[in-house]
């Protein structure tokens, strides 16, 4: 018998009341406080000798901590937001919050500059201390990285400004998307569907739904495509200023920084997708053959096809997800059961939700949330699991101090990407006819083409367009040529229409937590690729140097990671290239059962 899951979420838990919690009022209060006290006291410390042994202990302490408490906080306004973008409540404590974290931006600023007026020698006697020694990486880091900023009260008068600036426009998004409303008719009944609702009808079984709402989709985001744009030009621009003021002349050197990985290794990694992108057409070329088409549009490219039969339950999903969790890790099973059964997820399909799915944690309450629209899809089913694979990296991860808690949204994907693969294996494997199993290799096909094609268009439209952004802002027109040239590029003359207003549609665009939200999604799926080739050599006892490689993914930089628990270059292109081949590898599966 199946468990019976909730679809709405416990936000209760962290804090009773929603937007108007005096909870979670109290909380920020004191948060406000003692981030002003700390701030306070590192601007006294002033720019003197170094700071002795003892001060430095508190400050990491009191940083840390500090931390810990803004992000439980982000993490809550961030789910009362998702889950009713009218909620202006919760759009005014992302504000306020912003303005928080600004202010703890300072007091790490001013942390890092005291960290660089260490000598060498006292810096390694002190992080070689058990007080430090587990975040000894994080601390040369963030030392290493001051040196490429501003002077502190620069650096702070930049993020005082971002909040009205930068995360303004940025939050702004929401506000555009909370204004797509597309009319749409079901069953002799005309409603209206937001973008969340509207975006699952993209991968409806219907060729005629698809055309429909494909149309439609457009449409909508056409119409606003001036807000939209004005957004990413002025985005685009608070940061190419920023980054002048700090000397950098390339804009990928935060995103590379923050990701903890070189420019060799990221031009390794898009050399091995772009030089295997032939299987990829292939299966694109025979999906249109089987829905009738010579090729593909683009709202085609997620459409299922095979017997995918009626719509996946929640608790069927449930069920899937669990099991197929369970056959590598028992304790990546018992996560899922604990996420189900308490709650921690978000996924009735109602109005007023905003699209798309995220998992963020709670560091002080231990735990995490999911956010996303489920119709019973299997690309839902697929959303579900990669966001708590997420989730399981989080629990990876607990116990080790918040600096060394923060990694990156590359190796973030990994998790997340490696638990979708585990779902798809487990049920290519229990296949009963033909016909299911071209629906699951059509999955595990398309999920190629979205981190292969699809990521790759983004980054093609991203990097030109800060270049573009260079020498002024671009208008609508001007956006919607480079976001086509970019998928173009990226998946050939494999599809017949594009999504010109892909770039005013995409959430991942506006992000200002970290830029160029894009080739760290591919860098995890073929990093999991990987590892899921080491899985299957290794068997059972693999799952827990796994579970090692995700606690040190905020401790060390992706290339040593890639050394020390897969033994494998990543800034070298046989990696990827082998990755690409093994993500490709159902190809001609899909061919011969599309031809029988």
């Amino acid at each position: 018998m199946t468990d019976s899951y909730s679809l709405i979420w416990d936000l209760d838990k962290i804090f009773s009341g929603g937007s108007e919690s005096p909870e979670f009022a109290a909380f920020s209060d004191v948060l406000e406080k003692e981030t002003g006290a700390l701030l306070a006291e590192l601007q006294a410390a002033g720019e003197g000798e170094a700071a002795k042994e003892e001060a430095l202990n508190d400050w990491t302490t009191k940083l840390q901590d500090l931390m810990a408490r803004l992000r439980e906080a982000f993490s809550y306004v961030g789910c009362l937001s998702a889950q009713n973008m009218e909620d202006r409540k919760a759009t005014a404590w992302t504000e306020k919050l912003q303005t928080l974290s600004a202010k703890l931006g300072q007091a790490l600023d001013l942390y890092d500059a005291a960290l660089a007026l260490i000598p060498d020698e006292r810096l390694e006697a002190w992080i070689a201390s058990e007080a430090v020694s587990e975040i000894a990486f994080v601390i040369r880091e963030r030392r290493d990285f001051v040196k490429e900023k501003l002077p502190p009260a620069l650096e702070a008068l930049a993020s005082e400004l971002a909040v009205d600036g930068y995360h303004g426009w940025g939050e702004n998004y929401q506000t555009i998307v909370s204004r797509i409303a597309i009319p749409w008719e079901e069953n002799g009944a005309v409603k209206t569907l937001s973008a969340g609702q509207a975006f699952n009808k993209l991968s409806h079984p219907s060729q005629q739904v698809r055309d429909e709402m494909g149309a439609k989709w457009e449409a909508a985001w056409a119409g606003q495509a001036d807000l939209a744009a004005d957004s990413l030009n002025r985005l685009a621009g608070f940061r190419l200023k920023l980054y002048q003021a700090r000397g950098w002349q390339d804009p990928l050197k935060e995103p590379l920084l923050i990701n903890r990985m070189s420019r060799d290794t990221l031009d390794a990694m898009w050399e091995g997708v772009s030089g295997g992108m032939e299987p990829l057409k292939r299966y694109m070329a025979a999906k249109a053959r089987l829905l009738g088409k010579e090729r593909l549009d683009w709202h085609d490219v997620s459409a299922p096809v095979g017997a995918e039969g009626g719509a996946i339950g929640y608790d069927e999903a449930a069920a899937l997800i669990k099991n197929a969790f369970g056959s590598f890790s028992p304790a990546q099973a018992k996560l899922a059961e604990r996420a189900f059964s308490g709650r921690w997820i978000e996924a009735e399909d109602r109005t007023g939700k905003r699209p798309g799915g995220f998992c963020t944690d709670f560091p002080l309450t231990g735990e995490t949330r999911i956010f996303m629209t489920y119709s019973g899809t299997p690309d839902n089913v697929s959303t579900l699991a990669h966001e708590l694979g997420h989730a399981y990296h989080d629990v990876c991860v607990d116990g080790l101090p918040q600096f060394g808690r923060n990694y990156a949204m590359n190796v973030a994907e990994t998790a997340s990407t490696f638990a979708e693969g585990l779902v798809s294996d487990a049920l290519l494997r229990a296949a009963g006819s033909d016909a299911e199993r071209l629906s699951l290799l059509d999955e595990r096909l398309q999920r190629a083409s979205a981190f292969c094609n699809n990521i790759r268009a983004r980054f093609l439209f991203e990097t030109r367009f800060y270049e573009a952004r260079k020498n002024g802002m671009l208008d609508v027109n001007a956006l919607n040529e480079l976001m086509v040239a970019a998928q173009k590029e990226a998946f050939g003359d494999a599809l017949s229409s594009w999504h010109p207003h892909f770039w005013a549609a995409k959430l991942h665009f506006y992000a200002t937590d970290v830029p160029f939200y894009n080739f760290p999604y591919t860098f995890g799926y073929l990093f999991s690729t990987g590892i899921a080739a080491v899985a299957e050599a290794e068997g059972p006892s693999f799952h827990e140097r796994y579970d090692r490689l995700l606690r040190d993914t905020g401790l060390m930089t992706v290339e040593e990671l890639g050394r020390r628990h897969l033994g494998v270059e990543l800034d070298k292109p046989a990696f990827w290239q082998a990755a690409v081949r093994r993500a490709t590898a159902d190809v001609e599966a899909f061919e011969a059962l599309c031809a029988r």
